[in-house]
């Protein structure tokens, strides 16, 4: 049942070079907001998050995220 399912995973070899840039380009583009969201709200290790959101956005968005949000429920 599940071989049935199409999967939506491609690799890198897969891509059109307009294509990586773009993947490329939206993946500095996140990992720049994340560094700058970081640094201005004092956060430690603004840098590691920001380069850890470049190489896995898919897992250090929402992990970074979710550590925002309990972060700020801590402070009120």
């Amino acid at each position: 049942m599940l071989s049935l399912v199409p999967l939506a995973i491609t690799t890198l070899e897969d891509l059109s070079p307009g294509e990586f840039v773009l993947v490329v380009g939206i993946a500095a583009g996140l990992s720049m907001l994340v560094f700058w969201h970081a640094s201005r709200r004092g956060r430690r290790h603004a840098t590691l998050w920001g380069i850890a959101v470049f190489l896995f956005a898919g897992i250090a968005v929402p992990v970074y995220l979710l550590t925002v949000l309990l972060e700020g429920r801590r402070r009120y």
